[in-house]
Parts: structure tokens; sequence; C-alpha cells
């Protein structure tokens, strides 16, 4: 299989598994946003496999899936910000990809990619749900750290036991083969 082919079959099981695990949801919250089952994990892992460019398309595409299947939308530029742009931020793991620990690494610098697009939407077009005694930026600040965060560490747990880290970088081994 040529490396073009093993990054597509690859990308597209990776957009299906997190779709799936995206519904799988631990936590939802009242305005959108949720804390599902690793599904950022399986955007972050290409990246961390096949470079940014890579990452950035899958994560993109994804976000594409996931407005097409639980659509919110009220303006062109707020959909580009809370799905293509967000998820596909999920790729900036894709530039830690040859160092040491780079997908722990790559993984914070993914789902702090996708936390600045949600803040940012959370601020341009969403400013009208903060209490009227909190500021819209610290308003997005929480609400959107709150399930994002709680992914991330749920996730990076994981990663952290060593099976799970063995098991991730002997898949990275064989999928580096040509």
């Amino acid at each position: 299989m040529n490396n073009t082919t093993k990054r597509l079959v690859f990308s597209a099981a990776a957009i299906a598994l997190a779709q799936v695990t995206s519904m799988i949801k631990v936590l939802e919250m009242p305005m959108g946003g949720s804390v599902t089952l690793l599904s950022m994990l399986f955007i972050v892992l290409i990246g961390y496999w096949f470079g940014p460019s890579a990452g950035l398309i899958t994560g993109a595409a994804y976000g594409l899936l996931q407005f097409m299947i639980e659509p919110v939308f009220y303006t062109i530029p707020q959909m580009l910000t809370d799905y293509p742009l967000a998820f596909g931020a999920l790729g900036f793991a894709g530039f830690f990809h040859k160092q040491k620990h780079g997908l722990i690494i790559g993984y914070l610098a993914g789902v702090l990619g996708r936390y600045f697009f949600s803040f940012l939407s959370g601020v341009i077009f969403f400013a009208s749900y903060a209490p009227d005694n909190m500021a819209a930026p610290l308003y997005s600040l929480v609400y959107n750290g709150s399930y994002l965060g709680t992914e991330a560490a749920i996730t990076l747990i994981l990663l952290a036991l060593p099976p799970v880290s063995k098991a991730l970088q002997q898949v990275k081994h064989i999928v580096s083969e040509e």
C-alpha cells in the first residue's frame, strides 16, 4: 500500500472512530459541546502519525461531518469557526510528530487549538448567553474549558498509561513502514 493510500485509509478510519465515539457522551453541555469517549484523540493521532497537513485536513473534514450530523448554524463565519477550524486545529498535533513525547505534546496543542476557536466563537457569536454578572470572554473560557479540559484530562491520563503508550508507539511504527 503506498503512503497516500495508507494516509487516506487511516484518516477515514479515524474520522469514523471519532464520529462513533463522539456519540458516546459522558457529559453534554446545555449550549453545545460535550465530553465524549476520546473522540478528539482519533483525529490527533492522524496528525501524530502522518504530520500536520494530514492532521489539519482530517480534522477539518471531521468538523464538516460533525456539522452535517449535529448542525448548529447561525452564520457562515460561526459555522466555519465552530466546525472546520475548531476541529481542524486538532491537527496541530502533527507539528510534534517527530518529538519525544510528541503524542502528549501534540494532543495538548490540538486541544488548545480547538479551545482557541471554540473560545473565539463563544466571544464573537455566543456572548449573549453569558450571565449578566460575567464578561463574555470569561464565560467563553469557562464554558468551553469545562468540557474540553475534562475530556483532555481523561485522555491524557489514558495516554500516560504504559500499555496504552506502548501500543500507540507500535501502531506508529506500523503506520510509518513503507
